[in-house]
């Protein structure tokens, strides 16, 4: 009996999907989109087709955030206010949780700090200080809800320019072996609750 895995997220789940499903071995099922998740309102939008599509999931696995924090015109500052975006990631939530399956979150990762990371004078550019605070408040607000936090974020902070690429966002092989582990092993976690849930079905 295999469990059914579903991965929600951007293009840094897009690095790392392959990985976690090698990482999990052939009794789990790794599925996942074929487009690029972008932000957190996209993701809202797209969840009635994305649930239609991946059915009787067992485990979601999911993050929208990068592109929320995307700085693409300076005086806007952050492509989706933060209290935009708290408010759509509670309503991406609330329908997850519809499916019955297990919710795990992960924070968004983080950039470099190397603020000439992007190539000429126009953005889209990030800012950890913005990352941080955008996975705080969702944090914040998911606080006594029944969803397991997989940091993402915390796991390679500190240490990022060792695990991402030379685009200064997206993670190198050495990133997606780290990232996969992660949510692997945070989905792996899992397996005795769902395997409950399976027998109670």
């Amino acid at each position: 009996m295999s469990i059914k895995v579903l991965c929600i997220g951007d293009s840094i789940r897009s690095h790392y999907q392959k990985e976690v499903a090698g990482q999990l071995g052939e009794e789990y099922e790794v599925m996942g989109p074929d487009v690029n998740c972008r932000f957190s309102s996209y993701v809202l939008n797209s969840l009635r087709f994305w649930l239609e599509e991946f059915q009787d999931v067992d485990v979601i696995h999911w993050n929208a955030g990068l592109w929320d924090t995307a700085i693409l015109y300076h005086e806007d500052g952050c492509f989706t206010s933060l209290e935009n975006y708290v408010m759509y990631m509670k309503k991406i939530l609330r329908e997850l949780k519809k499916t019955g399956a297990v919710i795990i979150f992960a924070t968004t990762t983080p950039v470099s700090d190397d603020k000439k990371y992007f190539p000429g004078p126009m953005p889209p550019a990030h800012d950890n200080a913005d990352i941080i605070r955008y996975n705080e408040a969702v944090l914040d607000a998911f606080k006594g809800e029944d969803v397991i936090i997989n940091d993402l974020f915390g796991m390679i902070y500190g240490a990022q320019e060792r695990y991402l690429k030379e685009d200064k966002i997206h993670p190198n092989e050495e990133g997606i072996r780290v990232l996969g582990k992660t949510v692997a092993d945070a989905i792996r976690a899992q397996e005795k609750t769902v395997m409950a849930k399976k027998k109670g079905a």
